[in-house]
């Protein structure tokens, strides 16, 4: 029987089951805005976190649709606090697939150049898309791309993982929550989706897709249950080769929605979505992102994983 929500949520094993306490400072939050789905990059000394916003009397989460914008935010502590630096993407003029708005980004180091991919959409349409921006520099300038990715009709969520030559596989999922699996030479392409509904059935979002320990990785959120038992708790998936034949991890629970903090409260969040990592110098897993809702204001969550 799936677990209450009233039991000790801090015994529940996970695969990070060593979440540790969080300070009430960490991660990034703005006044007026809500701030969701970070995604950090190392460079330097400097952690750079690049997170969606859009004005909170827009409402959310349906505000992003027509008002979200990326901006970049620095630290000197992958925990945070992080401070707003700039605004990076917005709705872009013209008709392109993104001058509607820009969200979702997740933020890659690729060779020499920086990657940001990130959903769109045009003008008139609820049609979401992904794309990227690439720059030489964290600070940019970036240069958008001007298609697209032909993923689906409606393509959200994207999720990168790199290989060691420069090819690329995304994890996406479309208006259904069916998830699927592109791969491209390099991060500009060409794309072909390989695996469409890689956990046929199941409604999932939100994926974090990484390469450790001769397994590929999702870490996503289970909308609707179907795997934790629990309605948007964070859920572990594996496979040997990135596309096909991917399952539940034996420890298949990432996160529950509690938060413990450092002066030993703890809060339930009404949402905790967008799973993103950071990994420290030794390519280990250091940190956990999260987007949080917590009464009625949300920010970037950062917490320390053993």
């Amino acid at each position: 029987m799936p677990r209450s929500l009233d039991e000790n949520l801090q015994e529940v094993e996970t695969l990070f089951s060593g979440l540790t306490p969080i300070p009430k400072d960490s991660g990034f939050r703005m006044d007026g805005y809500f701030v969701w789905g970070g995604s950090v990059v190392k460079v330097g000394s400097t952690y750079h976190m690049f997170a969606s916003r859009w004005p909170e009397e827009t409402k959310f989460p349906q505000g992003y649709m027509t008002h979200s914008e990326i901006v970049r935010a620095e630290s000197d502590s992958p925990i945070g606090p992080y401070v707003f630096r700039e605004v990076v993407i917005h709705a872009r003029e013209g008709d392109y697939w993104d001058s509607r708005m820009a969200h979702n980004p997740t933020i890659h180091k690729v060779g020499d150049e920086y990657v940001l991919f990130y959903i769109g959409g045009p003008k008139d349409s609820r049609l979401r898309k992904v794309g990227y921006a690439a720059a030489s520099a964290v600070e940019g300038p970036w240069k958008r791309v001007e298609e697209a990715l032909p993923l689906s009709e409606d393509a959200n969520n994207p999720a990168a993982c790199f290989e060691a030559d420069g090819a690329v596989k995304l994890a996406f999922r479309d208006r259904e929550l069916n998830m699927g699996i592109a791969v491209a030479p390099r991060y500009d392409g060409p794309y072909q989706v390989c695996d469409f509904g890689i956990t046929p059935g199941i409604k999932l979002e939100d994926p974090y897709l990484y390469h450790k320990d001769g397994l590929y990785h999702i870490i996503c959120e289970d909308n609707r249950s179907h795997v934790s038992g629990h309605e948007r708790w964070g859920i572990h998936l594996i496979s040997e080769d990135g596309i096909h034949n991917w399952r539940a991890d034996d420890l298949v629970e990432v996160y529950t929605h509690t938060i413990l903090w450092e002066d030993n409260t703890q809060s339930v969040m009404e949402r905790r979505e967008r799973p993103q990592l950071i990994f420290d110098d030794e390519g280990e897993i250091s940190h956990l992102c999260t987007g949080v809702l917590y009464k009625g204001k949300t920010w970037c969550l950062v917490q320390p994983v053993k």
